[in-house]
């Protein structure tokens, strides 16, 4: 019973940090069922997101600080979007007046979804990092799995050097969490791989909706190539060395 109630509050708390992703997958659900007037489906989604985020700080949600971080992933996920669109990875069949290379505004926020998850569940089981790799290793290895994401349209592909790799540095990591004042832990590296396929999950649930389009989703929806999950594993780990690189710099700002 203990147990169970354990895993109760351990969900509840995944449920609470979740908030921004359930208002991405809502929104992309519902405005899908009803069309809304005077303005395209991409330009409506903007426009709710926007107005999520500013709740999520007014309400204390979100903290301005987080608000930086979320708002650096909005700007990263936007730039790959463009890159990925313009080579033909998928698209964004709709139209829409907020549009950047055939790319809409609002894909930003679901990368910056994932950086409100990560803030959100840090802060909520008061997650501590143990034999953390040190910076000159942890910025180079996120800055190459970023860059993998551009490079190998034109080179080779390099993710499952990139993979290993992470399985080396982060080999003695571990992730301490809080849950009910009852500490646990888990190995770093299955926390990537475990977020990262709940992610993939989403990206089903997303281009079901139409969110955004893979080429084989075309005429009709099919289920997104579970390769794809290897890619959503590395974006976790970077966005998981961003996050915790930052809140590293700012304890040691804070006690320096």
């Amino acid at each position: 019973m203990g147990a169970f109630k354990q895993l109760f509050h351990f969900g509840w708390e995944q449920a609470l940090s979740c908030v921004f992703p359930v208002v991405i997958f809502g929104s992309l659900a519902l405005t899908k069922v009803i069309s809304l007037p005077f303005l395209p489906r991409y330009d409506w989604l903007l426009i709710i997101f926007l107005f999520m985020q500013w709740w999520m700080v007014r309400s204390r949600l979100e903290t301005k600080d987080e608000l930086k971080v979320i708002t650096l992933f909005h700007i990263i996920g936007l730039a790959l979007e463009i890159f990925k669109v313009n080579m033909g990875s998928w698209s964004y069949p709709e139209e829409g007046f907020f549009k950047v290379f055939g790319v809409p505004l609002y894909s930003g926020f679901m990368y910056a979804s994932v950086a409100s998850y990560l803030c959100q569940a840090w802060r909520r089981l008061n997650v501590e990092l143990v034999k953390w790799p040190p910076f000159f290793v942890v910025v180079p290895l996120a800055t190459a799995i970023y860059l993998n994401f551009f490079i190998h349209h034109f080179w080779v592909d390099i993710r499952w050097w990139l993979a290993g790799l992470v399985m080396i540095v982060f080999l003695r990591s571990w992730v301490l969490y809080e849950v009910n004042g009852a500490r646990y832990r888990m190995p770093l590296a299955l926390s990537f791989v475990l977020i990262g396929f709940f992610i993939w999950v989403a990206e089903n649930i997303a281009t079901f909706f139409n969110a955004w389009e893979y080429p084989n989703q075309a005429d009709a929806w099919s289920l997104v190539h579970l390769g794809k999950m290897s890619s959503w594993v590395l974006l976790v780990i970077v966005s998981f060395l961003i996050v915790a690189t930052l809140k590293q710099i700012k304890k040691k700002y804070r006690h320096g």
